[in-house]
């Protein structure tokens, strides 16, 4: 971030310390840390080194990917995420899952980040539960909703098939889901898993079809399954056009990077 001193009016300078002092949010999740260096630099950067001198032979360039990097789960969570999440976006002739999609990542982030910990959000009781067209309001945070469906998840895969919920088959994997989904679990206190398994799968959902600025839609194939053109500048010079248009998707990063 460029130092709150510095007064030069260059476009870089000038987004940097609009996004370092406004806390601007973008899809509910607060411009800054990660997300603010994404805006401003982007996720993938080059490591900082030395130009080599001419009698030097070339060096590789080095990228480092952030977005595929866990801020939240351990290893075994991002596992489990990983495979629940493909089961229920999973690859078909259509195009990827939500594995190759990014999806666990994504999810990985959202629970990191301020909503997590449910920022803004109303935390005072009573808890109690709310009509069907209410829906749940939990005196737990999301992050732990998560990651104790996620427990219940592996520990009723080993209490059934005495394996860990990656290495099941799919139709194991989907026995189990398919009970969460019925509420047939309880993941703690009296929550059952149909409450994570809603929350868990519009995750899957919004890591599918989000900006891949966020995690997920890993090369804007969610987008490309559905021709969904993305963040694009401008549409004017296609908008009185009759038949529809197909366009390379552009992400929010896309506007940032140059």
């Amino acid at each position: 971030m460029a130092d709150k001193n510095t007064h030069t009016d260059t476009p870089d300078h000038s987004r940097r310390r609009f996004l370092k002092y406004t806390g601007t949010a973008i899809g509910g999740v607060v411009v800054g840390g990660v997300i603010g260096s994404a805006m401003s630099g982007g996720f993938k950067k080059n490591s900082s080194t030395s130009s080599p001198s001419p009698s030097a032979s070339p060096q590789a360039t080095v990228t480092a990917d952030y977005n595929q990097a866990p801020m939240f789960f351990n290893q075994s969570q991002l596992q489990i995420t990983e495979a629940a999440a493909e089961r229920i976006f999973p690859k078909d002739d259509s195009g990827p899952g939500a594995t190759d999609l990014g999806v666990a990542f994504f999810i990985d982030h959202q629970l990191a980040s301020p909503w997590g910990v449910n920022a803004r959000t109303y935390r005072m009781g009573p808890f109690v539960k709310g009509e069907a067209t209410q829906g749940d309001y939990l005196s737990i945070e999301r992050h732990e909703l998560i990651t104790m469906g996620l427990n219940s998840l592996e520990e009723t895969a080993k209490a059934k098939y005495t394996k860990g919920f990656v290495d099941l088959k799919p139709e194991e994997q989907d026995a189990i889901l398919t009970s969460m989904e019925k509420g047939e679990i309880s993941v703690v206190n009296g929550i059952t898993g149909k409450t994570f398994f809603n929350q868990f799968r519009v995750l899957v959902m919004e890591g599918v079809y989000s900006d891949p600025l966020y995690g997920g839609n890993k090369n804007m194939g969610g987008w490309k399954m559905r021709k969904y053109p993305g963040n694009q500048m401008s549409y004017a010079n296609m908008i009185d056009k009759d038949e529809f248009v197909t366009m390379e998707p552009r992400s929010l990063h896309d506007h940032f990077v140059h």
